[in-house]
């Protein structure tokens, strides 16, 4: 019986020490790709947000990416029925006002899930 608890102890041991040996190669690729200059993702993101920012306060049409989609923005906030307006922005989330026929929500949405920006005219 005692085997068998010795047994378990080293798989759990060899277990613990995989996912840390893991655990320190992520936070290492995580620190490359953050500081990763002049790729287009990150041009990308730049010009993204220095949008949002710009565009604080007005009404907005906002395409998401295809795999990003919400069903508030795309039923009522770029139709005639509805609207968008950025209230804040920052480098991951930005704060979006949906006016609905029915109700006004707010919504947090992630900058990577944003594919366009647009100001409605």
């Amino acid at each position: 019986m005692e085997y068998i608890g010795f047994v378990f102890g080293i798989f759990g041991l060899l277990a613990y020490l995989q996912v840390s040996g893991m655990k320190k190669r992520v936070d290492q690729l995580e620190r490359a790709l953050t500081t990763m200059k002049g790729s287009p993702l990150h041009e990308d993101r730049k010009a993204l947000l220095a949008a949002a920012e710009s565009y604080i306060g007005e009404k907005v049409n906002i395409d998401l990416k295809e795999d990003h989609e919400d069903a508030d923005i795309a039923l009522y906030g770029n139709t005639k029925h509805g609207s968008n307006t950025i209230l804040d922005a920052d480098e991951e989330w930005m704060l979006v006002r949906i006016e609905t026929p029915k109700a006004v929500k707010e919504k947090l949405i992630r900058m990577e899930s944003i594919e366009r920006i647009s100001v409605i005219q």
